[in-house]
């Protein structure tokens, strides 16, 4: 999992005023993580979204993680030569949950015996927090480099114990141990399934029917976990194209959107790791991808997600009708055939399904003429 900060992208002069438009009106965004969870939703919320959240799988409690206790043990018996920090949740957890079974000072007193390594600047400020310093930094927040940095110098013969993250990097690992290191590994906290209601069916139901516009993870093992329900629920291979054709996805970065991009997909990503970074990058791609204008004969139209305003009055559509007037928006007042639109609204070619949809789009709109009839050829906006 890559860190996440504080959303810096909520300060006073990144956050719309009431006199502001809000930049994500009208989009509905699928967040799938867990732990700070609420300020990701809020911050999306302040910018005019609408979210629906299902955490895909949650931190199990210090109190119930005795293996976490019994490794902590094993590596101040060990007293390791090297120690490597990934993560500063990572590290702070791991130090308290210490504290709470009366081995704090011992794991402080080990840790501060051998050479910290960081897997960034977060990473070094926990470390630097507890009381330790460390020797070295990954030019880039990756685990990959860390370990070139300790390769390059030499571990042969020595004991390196590696804070993980929720996501195991163990090609990193047996890097380590092929290179002749003794390593020993804790994981401060695991991924287990949330209590209570399921609600990731309900959020792949919504990708499948494109009713999102974009999906959300600051996770690697969430995405995980939305496979294998998705797996389970029979619709796979559909959530899969949905999210190639309809659905945005992003991830906080690259160790997160890993498993995305081994299915085939291209998520968003931002240049920084952090929650803020990948606010703001979903703001931009939205606002500058995502929103239709239009001056046509009945006004001017803008269609931002799911909010159609005509002259800036609210037009209230069903999923239908919508679709069918992005598609002609996007045609920017050219002809779409009575074919292409039918395979758009998977109508099998019905031809009263398509006069149906275009009439109901028609009673919806101030002026029913802005959609209009190219006599044997099909549909266009009057512009």
């Amino acid at each position: 999992m890559n860190a996440l900060e504080p959303v810096d992208a909520g300060s006073p002069s990144a956050t719309p005023g009431p006199s502001e438009e809000a930049p994500l009106d009208g989009f509905r965004i699928g967040v799938t993580s867990h732990r700070r969870s609420s300020d990701l939703i809020e911050a999306l919320e302040r910018r005019g979204a609408s979210v629906l959240h299902a955490p895909a799988l949650k931190i199990a409690p210090v109190q119930e993680d005795l293996l976490l206790i019994e490794d902590t043990r094993k590596i101040i018996e060990a007293k390791p030569d090297i120690c490597v920090a990934t993560t500063a949740y990572g590290m702070r957890r791991w130090c308290e949950a210490a504290d709470s079974f009366g081995i704090g000072e011992q794991l402080l007193e080990v840790l501060g015996a051998c050479r910290m390594f960081v897997r960034g600047p977060k990473a070094r400020g926990a470390v630097r927090a507890a009381g330790l310093a460390d020797v070295g930094i990954s030019s880039d927040e990756t685990t990959a480099t860390l370990v070139d940095m300790l390769l390059q110098e030499g571990v042969r013969g020595k004991t390196v114990a590696v804070q993980l993250h929720g996501y195991t990097d163990v090609r990193q690992l047996e890097r380590l141990r092929m290179s002749g290191a003794t390593v020993l590994t804790v994981t401060p906290y695991r991924w287990v399934k949330p209590d209570g209601e399921d609600k990731l069916p309900r959020l792949i139901e919504a990708v499948c029917s494109g009713d999102l516009d974009v999906l959300t993870f600051t996770s690697a093992p969430a995405v995980d976990a939305m496979w294998s329900t998705a797996h389970e629920m029979g619709m796979y291979r559909q959530l899969i194209e949905a999210l190639k054709t309809q659905v945005t996805v992003a991830a906080v970065g690259p160790v997160t959107a890993q498993p995305l991009v081994d299915a085939g997909l291209s998520p968003l990503i931002p240049d920084r790791y952090r929650m803020g970074a990948l606010i703001r990058l979903v703001t931009e791609h939205l606002s500058l991808n995502h929103v239709r204008r239009l001056e046509t004969s009945a006004g001017n139209i803008e269609l931002r997600g799911r909010c159609l305003r005509i002259d800036g009055n609210v037009v209230e559509l069903a999923p239908a009708p919508l679709l069918l007037l992005r598609a002609l928006l996007g045609a920017g007042g050219a002809v779409l055939s009575r074919e292409a639109l039918s395979d758009l609204l998977e109508l099998r070619g019905s031809v009263h399904a398509l006069d149906m949809t275009v009439s109901r789009l028609r009673s919806s709109l101030p002026d029913g003429k802005l959609v209009e009839t190219v006599v044997k050829r099909g549909y266009r906006l009057r512009v």
